[in-house]
């Protein structure tokens, strides 16, 4: 079983207490101790594939001795009908581990099949789409493993992998080029700036930081925008970017599109478990 890290391990042990898994009320009163049991997980929709190990560690949190085997792994297409997982051992422990290891599977699977249909659709362009922090708090890192699962690029993990300056910071800084010269001074990451005009997009090429960020800028803005920025600087666009423009954006030379919906709204992958008769 691959191993996962520390937070996630702790979210699964919390996740598993608050549906109280290991007091299955139903499962104690129907099933006899120590039956085993075989079950199938399948999609009922297509889609892609993530939390593969996630679901795992769950299921053998309860029963070390439950198999699974794997038909389809992270990152993996799937079609409505595909038989994911086949899983035996103590029917008691699998019943009871299956809505934790579902929520699990269901949301990070349609975390990466968001992702996907955004990379599609800018395949070609030579554009990334990127995530962002805003996830559900605690699954951070599982939700951005899912993004790459979707084909995807990372951004920061945290507060503590980069500088990205705001429009608090700069209000609290005082301009945008005092706020990046103070980054600079730091020297631990790269330094990202927000820009919400061509007027600030002007001053931060000044500055010269790393990425600049359009915030809530239409295309032909930012098609403004990538003319005044130098291919040194990476170009990065955000806000009100949908499935139905994010071509567009991606056509006006951008480097890479930052989608938030990815991981704070993404609709879950419909998946079922279903125990099988002996």
């Amino acid at each position: 079983m691959a191993a996962l890290d520390p937070i996630t391990l702790q979210l699964i042990a919390l996740a598993l207490e608050e549906d109280a898994a290991r007091d299955d009320l139903t499962a104690q009163a129907t099933i006899p101790p120590g039956k085993p049991g075989k079950a199938s997980i399948r999609a009922k929709a297509n889609g892609v594939l993530s939390g593969v190990t996630i679901a795992e560690h769950v299921f053998r949190s309860l029963d070390t001795g439950i198999s699974i085997e794997w038909k389809k792994r992270d990152g993996d297409a799937v079609a409505q009908g595909d038989r994911i997982c086949a899983l035996a051992g103590d029917l008691r422990a699998l019943l009871a581990a299956e809505r934790t290891a579902l929520n699990f599977l269901q949301h990070l699977s349609g975390i990466a099949t968001a992702t996907r249909a955004f990379v599609e659709a800018v395949r070609g362009t030579g554009c990334a789409i990127v995530d962002t922090r805003k996830t559900v708090p605690g699954m951070r890192l599982a939700a951005k493993r899912a993004v790459l699962h979707g084909g995807g690029v990372n951004h920061r993990e945290n507060l503590a992998g980069g500088m990205l300056i705001k429009e608090n910071h700069i209000e609290g800084c005082g301009s945008i080029a005092r706020a990046i010269a103070a980054c600079r001074a730091v020297g631990k990451r790269w330094v990202e700036v927000e820009c919400e005009t061509l007027a600030q997009v002007r001053k931060a090429v000044a500055a010269q930081p790393d990425i600049i960020l359009l915030d809530n800028m239409d295309p032909a803005q930012v098609r403004k925008a990538r003319a005044l920025v130098p291919r040194e600087i990476v170009l990065e666009a955000s806000g009100n970017i949908t499935l139905a423009n994010v071509r567009e954006y991606a056509q006006t030379g951008v480097d890479r599109l930052a989608i938030g919906s990815i991981t704070h709204s993404a609709p879950a992958l419909d998946l079922s478990m279903r125990v099988e008769s002996s």
